[in-house]
């Protein structure tokens, strides 16, 4: 009884108008798990094994420098809704760490949103498109 109403909770889909309703910082905290998640996966299947290698290599994609420049890259590729979820989330206000521009940890807030959103609503493909070619720019 308990563990179904896990499970059901653990796949929960959002429909596009729940997810809209939720806070840009919640969407973007499913967001910042799910894209740490497939930047691992990119730099464990290029052959690193070394986890401080790992974690070094890591940075330069999961710094808010980094999400911000693929936020703004993809931005003109991206539907009305998804551009309205990013900038949501790069509208709203949240503590910026000391080591981050404001505008870089904004556009990085509006990133995860997007891909929180994209995750929540079972939009799988697109997401994976579009971290594909953020990834791609990123690694050029």
């Amino acid at each position: 009884q308990m563990e179904e109403s896990v499970k059901q909770r653990l796949q929960k889909k959002y429909t596009i108008a729940e997810a809209r309703a939720l806070n840009p910082l919640t969407l973007a905290y499913i967001g910042d798990g799910v894209y740490s998640e497939y930047i691992r996966r990119f730099l464990v299947s290029g052959g690193i094994s070394n986890v401080n290698h790992l974690t070094k290599e890591s940075i330069k994609y999961v710094r808010a420098d980094g999400q911000s420049k693929m936020a703004l890259a993809l931005m003109d590729s991206l539907t009305d809704e998804e551009q309205t979820i990013v900038r949501r989330g790069r509208n709203t206000r949240s503590h910026v760490p000391k080591h981050a521009r404001t505008i870089d940890y904004r556009y990085a807030t509006g990133l995860e949103a997007l891909v929180g959103y994209l995750e929540l609503t079972g939009q799988k493909e697109r997401l994976e498109e579009l971290m594909v070619r953020g990834i791609n720019l990123l690694s050029e």
